[in-house]
């Protein structure tokens, strides 16, 4: 009876970052900034990586699908959340929150697959090299990628699924930037213990083992570095190893603080702080990281210009 007396959620309010207006406005123009820079820098390597064939290895390849998913990634939270700073509201319709939460939820999936994946061609190159070449063809990478992306998508739709089963009711303001699963679970009516429970088992499968694989890979990496006779080797070991285990330790430290804890433990401030570094700030560092001690990326570069040269002379 209790529930009858409240009335159905047609739209949620998102709270955001802040309610002052010249914090808002602020906000709106470092974060907008920062999706530009993002966009640009990882489309740049989805660009160099097709037009250089000496890019058109297993380890680029990967690094083209985490760009292209990055991209995706916070294009599917970003603009929205811009829009509520520069207009100060917040209101999203139940159906366009469903949708980002799922969305953004599969992408996220999917990164923690991939990196994994990239975890494990680092190990196959390194620690087998002679057997790099048959063990990571073509197919292989597809595979890999294909696993990534379907498992990220199937895994969110058990979460979404779980959570959209419960009817909102009472309020529906969500002190949070965007539409994410823990947010929306705590304004659902009902007892929601069983899809907590379930959402913390698909999160430590999904977060834990690629994980799991990544500590392995490097682990078996840094044995194997570490009896390499030639510095230049092992230097270029570590420098690639370094950029994507900084990588894998902002995002998988901040999504773990998120979803492997249980939902009254933190407050909603500090989970949209949480949320800001893997929605904002990793996918702004990965073309950075990926790029700025890259010899082969820079190599890339160089000829782009030199084409560009080239071709501005022969018109002149």
């Amino acid at each position: 009876m209790g529930a009858e007396n409240h009335t159905s959620v047609t739209e949620f309010i998102l709270l955001g970052l802040s309610s002052h207006r010249k914090t808002q406005i602020m906000l709106f123009l470092v974060i907008l900034i920062i999706y530009l820079v993002t966009v640009l820098g990882n489309l740049v390597i989805i660009l160099l990586v097709q037009v250089d064939s000496r890019l058109h290895t297993p380890m680029y390849f990967f690094l083209t699908n985490l760009s292209g998913l990055e991209i995706c990634y916070v294009t599917s939270t970003v603009p929205q959340m811009l829009a509520h700073l520069l207009t100060g509201n917040g209101t999203i319709s139940f159906t366009r929150c469903a949708a980002q939460m799922y969305i953004a939820l599969s992408l996220g999936c999917t990164e923690c697959i991939l990196l994994g994946a990239m975890a494990y061609d680092r190990y196959l190159a390194i620690c087998a090299p002679l057997l790099y070449a048959g063990a990571m063809n073509r197919g292989r990478q597809w595979q890999l990628a294909s696993v990534s992306w379907s498992g990220g998508f199937l895994t969110a739709m058990i979460d979404v699924i779980s959570t959209l089963q419960h009817p909102f009711c009472g309020t529906n303001r969500i002190n949070h930037f965007f539409c994410e699963v823990p947010m929306l679970l705590k304004l659902a009516c009902g007892n929601t213990h069983f899809t907590e429970f379930a959402i913390f088992v698909v999160a430590a499968v999904i977060l834990l083992v690629p994980l799991s694989i990544i500590l392995t890979s490097y682990g078996l990496i840094l044995s194997s570095v570490l009896q390499m006779k030639s510095a230049a080797g092992r230097s270029k070991a570590f420098s690639t190893c370094a950029s994507h285990l900084l990588v894998v330790t902002l995002f998988y430290g901040t999504v773990i603080t998120m979803y492997m804890k249980p939902q009254s433990s933190t407050s909603n401030d500090f989970d949209k702080k949480m949320a800001v570094f893997y929605i904002v700030v990793t996918p702004l560092l990965n073309p950075i990281i990926y790029t700025l001690r890259n010899k082969d990326v820079h190599a890339a570069v160089a000829k782009v210009l030199r084409r560009r040269g080239s071709k501005r002379m022969v018109k002149l």
